[in-house]
């Protein structure tokens, strides 16, 4: 199926209101928002990571198959006893950031339910993301875009069972929404997104929205501002 501005849009507002209905009476609007872009940034940059580093080692030589979501989170972060740059070094060196392996949105959905301090891990997550751009480039894009995801928040849940729980549902919404290859996305993901969270917190809120709306021509360009100046490489990427 060609992929259009309106089908690329109607996707992901099916998967935010999805969301949205099975957190509805936990999460208020406001703090739902907050939720909602922070995952799906993480996915974003995770996916983005993933498939920049796939596609390398894949010119480089390596086999159709590689995958670097099924790398060991030891052999990436081996620290070589010569003067050799490590795995995790390059590829803060290149991509301004470090995920590993095991810190991937994907490989987080796949063990998210059977994961008792979710909530924990996240946090841990979020937090060494933005302490591995420190001192690159990157830093002050990344600086306290996860700070309004408070990962143990009661409004989650009572317990920590609960709040994983919803933890798990938004994660799991978020992974269901078609991204498409990045290149064919005829949308801006993150404008339209908080563009459409604004809309939905106005209208349950019984307001027009201005208080709180930004326009979409001013979070495209931030957005697009954050996403390129984070992959610039040596090489352009």
């Amino acid at each position: 199926m060609t992929r259009t501005r309106e089908t690329d849009r109607s996707e992901l507002y099916k998967g935010i209101e999805a969301i949205a209905d099975d957190l509805r009476g936990s999460v208020d609007g406001w703090d739902f928002k907050q939720y909602v872009l922070g995952f799906l940034f993480y996915r974003y940059i995770s996916e983005r990571l993933r498939d920049e580093i796939n596609k390398k080692e894949i010119e480089g030589g390596a086999e159709e198959t590689f995958d670097y979501k099924d790398l060991s989170d030891e052999e990436v972060e081996f620290e070589p006893e010569d003067d050799e740059v490590s795995v995790k070094e390059d590829i803060v060196k290149s991509y301004g950031f470090f995920i590993k392996p095991s810190h991937l949105f994907h490989n987080v959905v796949e063990r998210a339910g059977e994961t008792d301090d979710l909530n924990v891990e996240l946090r841990e997550i979020f937090d060494s993301i933005i302490e591995s751009s420190i001192g690159t480039p990157s830093e002050d894009n990344l600086k306290g875009l996860f700070d309004d995801i408070d990962t143990n928040s009661t409004k989650l849940g009572g317990t920590v069972a609960e709040r994983n729980k919803r933890l798990v549902d938004i994660l799991n919404g978020i992974n269901s929404i078609g991204f498409g290859d990045y290149g064919e996305r005829k949308i801006d993901l993150f404008g339209d997104a908080y563009e459409h969270l604004m809309a939905m917190y106005a209208k349950n809120a019984g307001r027009s929205g201005g208080e709180y709306f930004t326009p979409q021509e001013v979070s495209e360009l931030l957005t697009k501002s954050i996403i390129k100046r984070t992959y610039k490489s040596k090489q352009g990427l």
